[in-house]
């Protein structure tokens, strides 16, 4: 994995919280498998990097879902997640 992707994916570890202005999101899993990932957010094999699935933490039972977006100076890190 390159040090772009690891800058995009950020903290978001299994087990951490984050929080931007959408709402604050547990990270169920993280998926670095490109093939896996496009599979998962809908997009051409070579569109996607990674794939990180959450919850959303502010809303009372939240299905998981799969989001693609890049960490950004607007996501907040809430608590940091388990090691790999």
């Amino acid at each position: 994995m390159t040090t772009e992707t690891l800058a995009q994916i950020g903290p978001r570890t299994a087990g951490a919280i984050y929080q931007n202005s959408d709402g604050a999101f547990e990270v169920l899993a993280l998926v670095t498998d490109p093939a896996e990932a496009a599979r998962l957010l809908n997009r051409r094999p070579e569109a996607a990097r990674f794939a990180v699935i959450v919850k959303d933490v502010l809303r009372p039972n939240g299905e998981p879902f799969v989001v693609g977006s890049v960490w950004t100076s607007s996501d907040r890190l809430v608590r940091a997640g388990g090691a790999s």
